[in-house]
């Protein structure tokens, strides 16, 4: 694929949720600095008016949510029934794939800063529905205008980018057209029951993602790669573990993500950066 409507992609970067990413050339029409690169993803659905109309509705509302931690959308549109939208290109890389070795303080503000854009997110009415470290985007303080708040003083700025739309694009779906088996580990219990994604999802997820961004490992025991199927019935029949390895105080903040009861957990992303904050004050 050499590229979409009038971007003309550079380089694929890899897979996401129902689709992929390409570095990309922009069209002169998005105003951005000379030989500035952004980042689109194509959805591999094939879609229709319809379906172009519910997505184009759910970032528009979500580029209306002001925060300095949500990655900016640039563009949306569709061509010949593939969905795809543009938005800023991280050369610092994700959580989840950092462009240098990041130590716990950057991490832990990484995870606060995700958490603030959730929760201006969630005040706007809208769940995140696919918190994961390759979805906390990581900004050097200074580029693209980036200034004070969230992880000053670290050199590094978090930005939540890859609104879930699988749910927008197909309404009523099943858990198990979520994405990949990798995914499934973020889903909280209520979901993998069938309910909606939520505030309190999304605060399971960034919970799994603070525990992975700094072990190295998920919060399942013996979890289960190769099969979809396995995976769920692993989630559904066993309670997450936190590793003996994070210290005491990170250990119960993740925790409380991951409390069963959806009212335990931390009832605010502000609240949950708020104690985040604390850890590497």
């Amino acid at each position: 694929m050499d590229g979409i409507a009038d971007y003309r992609f550079v380089e694929r970067l890899g897979e996401g949720n129902h689709g992929t990413f390409w570095l990309a050339e922009p069209p002169a029409r998005l105003g951005r600095g000379d030989g500035e690169l952004v980042a689109v993803k194509t959805l591999v659905q094939q879609a229709t008016d319809q379906d172009f109309a519910r997505m184009a509705n759910e970032l528009r509302v979500y580029a209306a949510v002001d925060s300095p931690h949500l990655a900016p959308v640039l563009d949306a549109g569709h061509q010949q029934g593939c969905l795809y939208y543009a938005t800023t290109y991280y050369a610092a890389g994700s959580l989840g794939a950092p462009a240098r070795p990041l130590e716990r303080g950057e991490v832990v503000r990484a995870v606060a800063d995700g958490a603030r854009g959730s929760h201006a997110l969630h005040e706007a009415g809208i769940a995140h529905r696919d918190i994961k470290p390759d979805n906390i985007m990581l900004e050097r303080v200074g580029e693209h205008g980036a200034g004070s708040g969230g992880s000053s003083g670290s050199g590094l700025r978090a930005q939540l980018a890859d609104l879930g739309l699988a749910q927008v694009l197909n309404p009523g779906q099943t858990v198990t057209g979520i994405g990949p088996v990798g995914t499934i580990e973020y889903l909280a219990p209520e979901q993998v029951q069938g309910h909606q994604a939520s505030r309190a999802t999304d605060i399971w997820a960034l919970g799994v993602t603070l525990h992975r961004s700094l072990t190295g490992r998920g919060v399942y025991p013996d979890f289960p790669v190769g099969s979809l199927l396995e995976a769920l019935r692993h989630v559904t029949t066993s309670r997450p573990a936190v590793d003996a390895e994070l210290d005491p105080v990170v250990g119960a903040i993740v925790a409380r993500c991951l409390d069963e009861d959806p009212g335990a957990r931390f009832p605010t992303g502000d609240e949950l950066a708020a104690a985040l904050d604390a850890v590497v004050a």
